[in-house]
C-alpha cells in the first residue's frame, strides 16, 4: 500500500507539523486570489444580462467552492498526506490512475501554472522597468528560480513570504474597493468607451465557468494537510475561512466594478481594474494596477511552488524510478529534490514561452481538461473511500452527505465538459500527455 512508505520512513524523511491555521489560510487565499480576478469579471459581465445576475454568479461560485472545500476537508482530515489529491486517488482507485495524475501534474498542470504566473509577473514588471527585448521572459525565469530557492531554504521562509505577499495582494484589492466606492471620479463615466460589437447576454453556464475558474486553487491545501499543527479540524477551519474570505473579497471588488463602471462598460473592458483606476485617479493610476497584478501573480506562483513539489515527493515514495524525489530535508522541512525537478520543468516551459509565446499559452490552456478530469475523480473518491474504509475514523465528515459531495461532482463534470468543448483539438494535448504517462507506467511496472 502506498501509505506504508510514508509511515515507515525515517524521521528525517517525514514532513513535520510546522504550519498553523493562519499559514494555511494565507496559502489558500494567496493561490486563489490571483491575476484572474482582474481578467474574468468583464467576461462574466459579458455573459450575464444585469447587475443582479452578475453578482449572483459570484455568490453561487463561492457556495459551490465551499461545498467542494467541505468534501476535501473530509479527505484531508481522514488521510492527511503531503501527496494531497495524489494520495486520495491512490487509495480510491489504485496505483495506475494515481501515477497518471502525478505524472500530468508534474509535467504539465502544476509546472505550467508556475510558468504562466511567472510570465504574468514578467508582463507587468516590464511596465515599470524593461531589461531588453526579452524582458518578460527574463523576469519570469528570475521569479521561478528565486522562489524555488526560497522554498528550498525552508518551509518557514516560504510561509513567511506567502503571508507577506498575500497581505500586499489583499491590501491592494481593498484599496481598489475603497477608491472605487469613496473617491470622487476625475472624469465622466460617459467618456469611457463601449465597444460597438459588445452585447451582454444571459449565458449562466459560461459565466459560471469563468467564476469557478477564478475561485480555483483552494484544493491545493490538501498538499499541506500532513504539515498542519492544528490537525484535521484545523484544515477544515482553514478551508472554510479561506473560501469565506475569498467570496467576500470577490463580491466587494466586483460590486465596486459594477458601481463605478456600469455593466456594459465592464463587459467591453479589456482591463477592468485599470479602467476603474483610470476613471477615479487618472491615467497614471494604471501603473498601480500593473504592480498589483504582478504581486498577485507572485503570490500565486509562490503558493503553487510550495504545494506542487509535495505531490512529486509522494510520487517518489511509491515508485522506485522516482525515488530521489522522496527525499525530505528534516532541517528545512522541504522536499528539496522535488522542488529542484519542479523548478527545472517550469524553467523549460518558460524558455519555450520565450521561443514562442503562442506555444507556451497552448501548453497552459490545454491543461484544463486534464485538471477537471482528476478533480471530478477526487470528488467521486469521497463516496468510494466511505465504502472501502468504513472502519477508519473520520475526524471531519462533510455535512449533508451524500448531497454536498454530489453537487461537487456535478459542478466538476460541467467544467470538464466546458473545458473539452471550448478547447477543441487542443484538448488532445492533455490526452497525449496522459497516454505518454500510461506508457511510462507500463514500462516501469515491467
Amino acid at each position: 500500500m502506498p501509505w506504508k512508505s510514508i509511515e515507515n520512513a525515517s524521521l528525517n524523511d517525514k514532513p513535520r507539523k510546522t504550519l498553523g491555521t493562519v499559514d494555511a489560510v494565507a496559502l489558500i487565499v494567496g493561490i486563489v486570489i490571483g491575476a484572474g480576478v482582474f481578467k474574468t469579471p468583464s467576461l462574466v459581465a459579458l455573459n450575464t444580462s444585469n447587475d443582479t445576475l452578475f453578482l449572483l454568479t459570484w455568490l453561487v461560485g463561492g457556495a459551490v467552492s465551499l461545498i467542494g472545500a467541505l468534501s476535501y476537508a473530509e479527505l484531508c482530515a481522514t488521510y492527511p498526506h503531503t501527496g494531497g489529491d495524489y494520495h486520495f486517488l491512490y487509495r480510491a482507485y489504485g496505483k495506475p490512475l494515481a501515477f497518471l495524475f502525478a505524472w500530468t501534474r508534474m509535467v504539465v498542470i502544476q509546472t505550467g501554472s508556475i510558468a504562466l504566473l511567472a510570465f504574468i509577473f514578467g508582463d507587468y514588471a516590464t511596465q515599470f522597468y524593461t531589461i531588453g527585448p526579452y524582458s518578460e521572459g527574463m523576469y519570469a525565469l528570475a521569479i521561478v528560480i528565486t522562489l524555488t530557492i526560497l522554498n528550498i531554504l525552508g518551509l518557514t521562509f516560504g510561509a513567511i513570504a506567502q503571508k507577506l505577499f498575500t497581505l500586499l495582494e489583499v491590501g491592494g484589492i481593498v484599496l481598489i474597493i475603497i477608491v472605487g466606492l469613496f473617491v470622487t471620479p476625475t472624469i465622466e463615466a460617459s467618456s469611457l468607451p463601449i465597444k460597438s460589437d459588445i452585447s451582454t447576454s444571459s449565458s449562466l453556464g459560461m459565466a459560471m465557468v469563468f467564476v469557478l475558474l477564478t475561485f480555483g486553487g483552494w484544493n491545493e491545501a490538501a498538499y499541506i494537510s500532513a504539515e498542519l499543527k492544528t490537525g484535521a479540524k484545523g484544515m477544515a477551519k482553514a478551508l472554510v475561512w479561506s473560501i469565506l474570505i475569498i467570496t467576500i473579497v470577490y463580491l466587494l471588488v466586483n460590486y465596486t466594478f459594477i458601481y463605478v463602471l456600469g455593466h456594459e462598460r465592464m463587459a467591453s473592458s479589456d482591463a477592468v481594474a485599470a479602467d476603474l483606476m483610470r476613471f477615479t485617479w487618472g491615467e497614471n493610476a494604471a501603473k498601480f494596477i500593473g504592480l498589483l497584478v504582478a504581486i498577485s501573480a507572485l503570490t500565486s506562483a509562490n503558493a503553487t511552488i510550495i504545494t506542487g513539489a509535495r505531490s512529486n515527493y509522494a510520487l517518489g515514495q511509491d515508485f522506485p524510478f522516482f525515488k530521489s524525489l522522496s527525499q525530505w530535508n528534516h532541517r528545512t522541512s522541504t522536499p528539496v529534490k522535488a522542488l529542484i525537478i519542479q523548478g527545472i520543468i517550469a524553467t523549460i516551459l518558460v524558455l519555450l514561452g520565450l521561443m514562442t509565446r503562442k506555444g507556451f499559452e497552448t501548453i497552459v490552456d490545454y491543461t484544463a481538461p486534464v485538471f477537471w478530469f482528476f478533480f471530478l475523480l477526487v470528488g467521486v473518491a469521497v463516496f468510494i473511500l466511505r465504502k472501502k474504509d468504513p472502519q477508519i475514523t473520520r475526524p471531519f465528515k462533510v455535512p449533508l452527505y451524500p448531497v454536498l459531495p454530489a453537487i461537487f461532482c456535478i459542478s466538476s463534470s460541467l467544467l470538464l465538459y466546458s473545458s473539452l468543448a471550448y478547447t477543441g483539438v487542443g484538448a488532445m494535448f492533455g490526452v497525449f500527455v496522459l497516454f505518454i504517462g500510461f506508457i511510462v507506467f507500463s514500462l516501469f511496472r515491467r
